[in-house]
């Protein structure tokens, strides 16, 4: 290694790499990074320190290392790009004095290839990987690398020369083919930028556009206009129609307001479309919904009708089952001399029972289909009401006829009038009253008065009873009208019908509570009461419990 004048980090790194392990040797080159990105370095200084890395090997170093298996290294794909990174910066602006004709016809080429397989792999690991973190990742390692290379190309022409034959043709087709087979946005800006910088960096490269893909305008104008990167692809449409010749200026024109009517175009139905869209899922989710309630209500009351059907049929056999075990029991029981007259009368009481519940069934029946009758005849007094109030209001403030001064007397009238006034007091003279009898007088009407509003208020207080009658009575009519089914009551519909009276509810628990005494009363104490319904008690067996109570409406004294 050369000893003189040589920088002293490139001496201690060189230093460092020699003696540290292989592993550790990617992760030693990348302080190079750093030691050419010092702000206090020049120019000059700068291409010094770059001959310094060549000369010591640093260089090559990289290149060897850019060369093994990356997933391998210390950092993988990170340590490989940013090796990418610094071997470009390392020979852009080195001018080897010593044996060029090495570095210039074989390390070169060797470094551009190096990168070139670099970028493809890191290409084939992006469109492989599944991760969207992954993704991000190979995506900026791909585009240091390519940042690499075409700084690497920017500073050595001659390698797009050298690589036009081979390298630089596989980069191109393959860029080109990835604008005619994706749709991806994200592939096809970075295929077009990739492009258009080579354009920029080489202007012999743009011939070799225009006549090695001749229909890369077409797909330029027609698959990626509006795409969200237009400037760069009307940049390179422009690169490659200045190829062509001058007659063609005005189709250059009217391809590119073509394009700017298609863009506007496109954009415009873009947007009435993300319109459009929101209240489509708005409705797509509403009729969803709808559908599945349905179903979820049809499966419900489904399931609802077949416990039912369960319940009254386990309903019936315990039913069947009780009648059997009475009707044994009773024939155990019974003498056999009276057995007939028994079964006579069990019939009776079975009949009893079946027209009771025929007649509670059909007036519920009757109930229920003059329930839209009377809710119809409740809805007519309230509109009828309403009408009236209205009429009533707008009768009040119609407006009074204008008032008209009554015409003057003339003075002959007012002599006429005033003595018809004379006569009629001189043949009715006014009594005379005295100051006792106007102070009687005037107590009297003072009685009268307060008597009078003493009634009124008394009168007031009724009619406001009566009014609160009224609403209550109404509040149970709905309630009795509203009231659901035996099947469908829960517990807190039972609340909605006992009674809010303390004293009463004691008084109708102590009858059900006797009611049930009497049934369970044994038959000895039953007899003479065949004849007698269930639900119907005796007032003496009442009155002998509880003496005087109030049952069903009925009073015993």
């Amino acid at each position: 290694f050369p000893m003189a004048a040589a920088d002293p980090q490139v001496l201690a790194l060189a230093a460092q790499i020699t003696e540290s392990r292989e592993q550790d040797i990617p992760l030693l080159l990348l302080k190079l990074k750093g030691i050419l990105s010092s702000p206090s370095l020049g120019c000059e200084e700068s291409n010094k320190i770059k001959q310094d890395i060549y000369d010591y090997g640093l260089t090559q170093y990289c290149l060897l290392i850019l060369k093994q298996d990356h997933s391998q290294l210390q950092g993988a794909w990170a340590t490989a790009a940013q090796l990418a990174e610094i071997l470009s910066h390392c020979c852009v602006g080195l001018e080897v004095k010593e044996d060029p004709e090495e570095f210039y016809k074989k390390f070169l080429p060797s470094a551009i290839d190096s990168l070139l397989v670099l970028g493809k792999r890191l290409q084939a690991r992006f469109i492989r990987a599944i991760k969207e973190k992954e993704k991000q990742d190979f995506l900026h390692w791909f585009q240091i690398v390519t940042d690499a290379i075409c700084w690497l190309f920017g500073g050595h022409i001659q390698l797009a020369a050298c690589g036009k034959g081979n390298t630089l043709h596989s980069v191109l087709d393959e860029l080109v083919y990835k604008l005619s087979s994706t749709t991806n946005p994200a592939v096809g800006s970075a295929a077009t930028k990739l492009l258009l910088l080579v354009a920029k960096l080489c202007k012999q490269l743009v011939q070799l556009f225009t006549a090695r893909y001749k229909g890369l305008k077409g797909l330029l104008s027609k698959q990626w206009t509006g795409k969200g990167f237009d400037r760069e692809v009307n940049q390179l449409l422009d690169l490659l129609y200045l190829e062509q010749s001058s007659g063609k200026g005005g189709m250059q024109k009217q391809h590119q307001a073509a394009c700017i009517i298609q863009a506007a175009w496109r954009g415009f139905q873009t947007r009435k479309r993300l319109k459009k869209l929101p209240q489509a899922v708005v409705t797509l989710q509403r009729s969803f919904r709808a559908k599945r309630e349905q179903e979820l209500q049809h499966l419900t009351k489904q399931k609802e009708e077949e416990a039912l059907k369960l319940q009254m049929q386990l309903q019936r056999q315990r039913a069947m089952r009780l009648f059997h075990e009475r009707q044994l029991a009773s024939l155990e029981v019974v003498h056999a001399s009276q057995l007939n007259k028994y079964m006579q009368e069990m019939e009776e009481k079975s009949a009893l029972t079946i027209q009771r519940f025929w007649r509670g069934y059909r007036a519920r029946r009757i109930f229920h289909q003059q329930k839209q009758s009377l809710k119809e005849y409740k809805a007519a007094i309230i509109i009828q009401r309403a009408a009236c109030k209205f009429l009533e209001k707008r009768r009040r403030r119609r407006p009074l006829s204008p008032w008209k001064a009554p015409k003057g007397l003339t003075d002959e009238q007012r002599l006429a009038l005033q003595q018809k006034v004379d006569d009629y007091i001189k043949l009715h003279p006014a009594s005379q009253m005295s100051e006792e009898t106007s102070k009687e007088l005037h107590m009297q009407a003072q009685a009268k008065l307060a008597q009078f509003l003493l009634r009124s208020r008394l009168d007031q207080r009724a009619a406001q009873r009566r009014e609160a009658l009224l609403a209550q009575v109404n509040t149970d009519v709905e309630l009795l009208m509203n009231a659901p089914g035996l099947a469908e009551a829960t517990e807190k519909d039972l609340g909605a019908f006992m009674s809010r009276s303390i004293p009463v509810a004691a008084k109708a628990r102590q009858t059900h509570n006797t009611m049930l005494k009497y049934t369970r009363w044994p038959w000895w104490k039953k007899l003479g009461d065949e004849f007698v319904e269930y639900d119907v008690i005796p007032d003496d067996a009442i009155n002998t419990e509880l003496e005087s109570l109030f049952i069903g409406g009925r009073k015993s004294f």
